[in-house]
């Protein structure tokens, strides 16, 4: 379970890190389960993948702590398509949505699905623009690039 990277996340679960993992590694490229520590040969303690090539640990640690929304994963979105199918894939089976592009999945992760599209508007040459496409930002959950885009462009939400 070692790895050139000198630094990973470790997240805290109660049981299921596995099934998590798998999970999670389905959803991107370049993202892969790279150990399974099994101490009794058969349950997972804790499982070593990457996400898009960034590494990531699960430790089924029982429950002693819970995760909460203090820490978050973070993806980066290409375009609308991409953010559509994350966020569903995410809340699917029990997740839940929230604001600004957050969510929880099913095991409690937090995540924000981020088009790259929102940081260029939030941060634009037109001051009104930003203002106007960052308070579109706080009445979205799933981000919608083409209402931030109006948004800035100061039209009305179609």
């Amino acid at each position: 379970m070692t790895d050139a990277h000198k630094v990973h996340t470790c997240l805290w679960f109660e049981k299921d890190g596995e099934a998590a993992a798998e999970f999670y590694v389905s959803l991107l490229p370049d993202s892969g389960i790279d150990g399974v520590f099994r101490p009794d040969g058969k349950d997972a303690a804790m499982v070593s993948f990457r996400l898009a090539g960034t590494p990531y640990a699960i430790l089924n640690g029982g429950k002693d702590f819970k995760l909460t929304e203090a820490a978050s994963i973070s993806v980066y979105t290409e375009a609308q398509a991409e953010t559509d199918r994350l966020w569903d894939a995410l809340i699917a089976d029990g997740g839940a949505p929230n604001a600004c592009g957050w969510l929880k999945d099913r095991w409690g992760v937090s995540w924000q699905i981020v088009p790259r599209r929102l940081p260029a508007l939030l941060s634009g040459e037109d001051p009104g623009g930003r203002k106007r496409a960052f308070d579109a930002m706080l009445s979205m959950g799933k981000i919608d690039i083409a209402g931030l885009e109006a948004a800035y462009r100061g039209e009305a939400a179609s």
